[in-house]
């Protein structure tokens, strides 16, 4: 007798339908998993005969052939474990046949109990899209499940409660839609940070557009601390866009069974000694999300940058026009999105004194040069902002007036977006930073003006095409700041005075 249950697999980042087909038939007594398993999964047969007699069941003596369909598609993880155990159980007779339109994923301990997996979000909306109505998920997996909604959840803490309510015995209850509770955001406020209006202001703007951030400045004068405060300017994330994050962060095993969507804009800070496959995803045989993946809807945060590995460097500039990467390894191709902004500090020069007043600085120029020169000149044109971080005066220091609110400040940014997403629509860039030339043409227009101060900066400050289309899209961020449907040449000399100092 074949008995099919139906069943969830992760692609990438996106999750398909599986079908587990169990077949008992007379001979030896064998069990074999098919449908190019891998280690893991083929290790389900000991966890399937361990949980299945620890739950007073008998396990059948005959030969058990379980095929994992599609067959053409590698099969990775634990998530089949429940499926293999309810078709064996069903093709044995001992479980009614699941109904057609239920789904089951899980593993299995040897005691029986059901342990919790990555990437059930993926897993969920792809069940709701293949007309899957009921999913029996691990308990510690039930709020994330229930986030795909238009789905009936269980939550099953063991195979014996599962076989109970199978047969109607005592039924389980379905999962309550997981909601996020009001709660403090708790992240670091803006007016705690004294002085350095002028880099508050690029942060603002960078925040409003979604550009990439570049800070400068010696050791001390507060580079991270301003970075770290960028979270608490920017704009919630929006229902579809939570649902995209918390599924990355799902796949990669990140999200908090009490709390599995994400309500707060990811904030990554990798360590300058990451690999390239660390920051642009990867893994042997099947590539996972990488930093800038993880980061997408948010924050991506390098400090000290020219300490970062260059070929580490350089693996961004693609993403970061693209807004996606396509990792390829010899087992798989998967392309994950990267939508994120990209926010960098570092020193002046290697000691770190370059400028200072002190004079501490003894680095000589050849030095200098070669501590800059790190960084290659494509990836710099890739960088919306650059802001220096000046060491702070004395009278900064002992100024204890609270400085504006982070909320003031977020409100004035969401105001911003909210204006971009009504220029551009569903179908456009999600913020201004991600124009194409078409919206550029259409809505960074120049007047007279405007276009005499643009074409000195070209002439003067040595801009290249992809510079000068990144000032139009800062000048338009300044503009919505300033509830200004046209660019004004105001908005475009505050824009240039954020290009690179010599």
């Amino acid at each position: 007798m074949v008995t099919t249950v139906r069943s969830l697999g992760l692609n990438g980042i996106a999750g398909y339908e599986v079908t587990a087909e169990c077949f008992l038939s007379g001979g030896l007594p064998a069990f074999d998993i098919v449908g190019l398993p891998d280690a893991a999964v083929r290790e389900a047969r000991e966890r399937v005969r361990a949980a299945v007699k620890n739950c007073g069941a008998k396990f059948p003596v005959s030969r058990i052939t379980v095929n994992l369909a599609p067959a053409g598609t590698k099969k990775t993880g634990t998530v089949y474990d429940l499926p293999i155990f309810v078709g064996l159980l069903a093709a044995d007779g001992d479980l009614p046949t699941p109904p057609k339109d239920a789904a089951f994923i899980g593993e299995l301990s040897l005691t029986g109990a059901l342990r919790g997996v990555s990437g059930v979000l993926p897993m969920a909306l792809a069940a709701r899209e293949a007309g899957i109505r009921t999913l029996y998920v691990p308990a510690d997996n039930a709020a994330e499940a229930t986030l795909a909604e238009g789905l009936t959840v269980y939550g099953v803490p063991d195979v014996g409660a599962l076989v109970a309510h199978l047969k109607n015995e005592t039924p389980l209850s379905p999962a309550p839609v997981w909601v996020p509770e009001p709660e403090e955001t708790g992240l670091p406020d803006l007016q705690d940070v004294m002085g350095q209006e002028h880099v508050k202001r690029a942060l603002e703007i960078a925040a409003a557009g979604g550009h990439n951030l570049l800070l400068i400045g010696s050791p001390g004068a507060g580079k991270s601390m301003l970075a770290k405060r960028l979270p608490s300017i920017l704009p919630e994330l929006s229902r579809p866009e939570a649902l995209e994050t918390s599924g990355i962060w799902s796949v990669a095993g990140l999200t908090d069974p009490r709390h599995p969507l994400l309500t707060q804009r990811p904030f990554r800070s990798p360590h300058h000694t990451i690999s390239a496959g660390g920051m642009a995803g990867g893994g042997n045989p099947f590539p996972r999300p990488g930093e800038i993946s993880l980061a997408h809807h948010g924050v991506l945060f390098l400090d000290e940058l020219p300490e970062f590995h260059k070929d580490v460097v350089e693996v961004l500039r693609q993403p970061m026009e693209e807004g996606k990467v396509t990792v390829v390894r010899s087992a798989a191709s998967e392309t994950y999105p990267s939508h994120f902004m990209l926010l960098c500090a570092m020193n002046p020069c290697k000691c770190g004194w370059f400028g200072h007043p002190s004079g501490r600085c003894r680095c000589t120029p050849a030095q200098v040069k070669r501590y800059l020169g790190k960084l290659s000149g494509p990836m710099l044109d890739r960088i919306d902002l650059f802001s220096e971080v000046p060491p702070l005066e004395f009278e900064n220091l002992a100024d204890r007036s609270p400085g504006e609110p982070s909320a003031a400040i977020r409100a004035r940014v969401t105001k911003a977006r909210e204006r971009q997403s009504k220029r551009f629509g569903p179908d456009g860039p999600h913020c201004n930073a991600a124009m194409g030339q078409a919206e550029i043409r259409r809505f960074c227009a120049l007047d007279d003006e405007g276009q005499a101060l643009m074409k000195g900066a070209y002439e003067h400050m040595g801009l290249t095409a992809r510079s000068y289309d990144r000032i139009l899209r800062v000048a338009r961020t300044i503009a919505d700041l300033d509830e200004s449907e046209a660019i004004r040449p105001g908005h475009l000399a505050e824009a240039l005075q954020f290009r690179p100092p010599e």
